[in-house]
């Protein structure tokens, strides 16, 4: 049989397989991710099984970098896509991606052992952050501009008057913040 006949015979496998299972995911009919864990928790995570033109005889491309995985920390991202590469060459010249998929299925508790519970490497990566920009103080907050309503526009429309004329200097006060922002040119004699 030709690569291109495996591939179509396990993809039919594959859709009977997990038909209705909401973990299995298929992108392309190369492409299969499956998600292990509960929706929601930082011991979940997505693996990714892309298939090459020549596969089964070649290694598929094992992908452990989907957004969804990025609470996972390195080291149990590494030691997943390693194990289950050391599965595929185990199983090379066959049909492998529900065997990958139940591989990491059955040794979920020891892949996870690593992973905290919480999401230790983001509070790292903050507080070392405001570490690096040193003390907050008032002057480095800056104030949030004043949004107004309908209503409130409305009736500072009508403070003006909507039909006359308005008074003179009435926007002097944007004027002058303008120019205070931009500077003036100044001659040097």
């Amino acid at each position: 049989m030709s690569s291109n006949e495996l591939q179509e015979e396990e993809l039919e496998v594959l859709k009977s397989i997990y038909d209705g299972d909401a973990c299995f995911k298929a992108l392309s009919n190369t492409v299969f991710q499956y998600k292990y864990g509960e929706d929601g928790s930082y011991k979940s995570f997505i693996v990714e099984v892309s298939w090459s033109e020549a596969y089964p005889e070649e290694l598929p491309t094992i992908n452990m970098d989907a957004f969804y995985n990025n609470h996972v920390i390195k080291t149990v991202k590494d030691a997943v896509k390693t194990g289950v590469l050391q599965q595929a060459e185990e199983l090379l010249g066959m049909s492998m991606t529900f065997s990958l998929f139940e591989w990491v299925k059955d040794n979920l508790d020891s892949l996870l052992a690593d992973q905290p519970d919480a999401p230790v490497a983001q509070t790292q990566a903050s507080s070392s952050v405001s570490e690096d920009k040193g003390p907050v103080t008032a002057s480095a907050i800056k104030e949030k501009k004043e949004t107004m309503s309908k209503s409130q526009k409305r009736r500072m429309f009508d403070k003006f008057g909507a039909n006359m004329e308005k008074p003179r200097g009435w926007d002097w006060v944007d004027i002058i913040k303008h120019l205070a922002q931009t500077g003036g040119q100044r001659k040097d004699d």
